[in-house]
């Protein structure tokens, strides 16, 4: 579905956009599209099984999967990453921090494949960034923010688009139909450093929020994260 102009979520079965297996709702995390004139960006990949679905879903909107360039992720568990290999036999290249970059390379238990009773495929990330870093990814100036705690490797990517400034979140915060956080059984949780990371992301004012499960946050998102962030110092200190 067309979210902003030439933005697209085209993966995801919490909101039915694709579908993994019956009683599954967390199987396979959003994956967005952004159209440039010189390629495709996506913004993770899900979790593999669902890739014709979401090559089915960009055709449905003249967006050819030959085109996509460059996947962010937000980091390496198997819903949000597990298509990667595949993607990376296309040619595309990814970017990602580095823990990120070091789960996915091994496919380790960080990965969570363990999770989905699947094995996670590794694959190698072409480009490392760190927090703060700013990347210019054709044509788009992305910041980066990385927001560990749900996972090591958490990040958001944030950027201007039509002069409204959008932020990739990830799963730094849990859906409106999930509770204020990520799930919190991955090996790399990590309640104190999830809460200052949700400390550092409440100080970021932005238009559209775009999560890695569920339903997009287009009406001051900064409030559904200063809430989050509220949550974890009563429950997590």
């Amino acid at each position: 579905m067309q979210i902003l102009k030439n933005i697209f979520q085209v993966g995801g079965d919490l909101n039915g956009v694709t579908f993994d297996q019956p009683g599954a709702l967390w199987n396979d995390g959003n994956s967005y599209v952004i159209k440039t004139e010189q390629g495709l960006i996506m913004v993770d990949c899900g979790c593999g099984n669902t890739i014709d679905q979401i090559f089915d879903n960009m055709r449905y909107w003249h967006l050819s999967p030959d085109d996509i360039k460059v996947c962010l992720l937000t980091h390496a568990h198997y819903d949000h990453a597990g298509g990667g290999h595949i993607l990376k036999e296309k040619g595309v290249k990814f970017i990602a921090i580095g823990e990120t970059a070091d789960a996915v390379s091994t496919g380790d238990e960080r990965c969570c494949g363990y999770l989905y009773h699947k094995i996670f495929t590794p694959f190698t990330v072409d480009q490392t960034i760190s927090d703060g870093e700013k990347i210019n990814v054709l044509g788009i100036e992305f910041t980066i923010m990385h927001l560990p705690g749900h996972s090591m490797g958490c990040t958001a990517y944030s950027f201007v688009w039509e002069g409204k400034h959008i932020v990739f979140s990830g799963d730094v915060i849990g859906t409106l139909l999930g509770g204020d956080f990520g799930w919190s059984g991955s090996i790399d949780f990590n309640k104190t450093i999830y809460t200052q990371s949700l400390g550092k992301f409440a100080k970021v004012d932005m238009d559209i929020m775009l999560p890695g499960h569920g339903l997009i946050y287009f009406h001051k998102p900064r409030r559904r994260v200063e809430e989050a962030f509220n949550s974890a110092l009563m429950l997590w200190r």
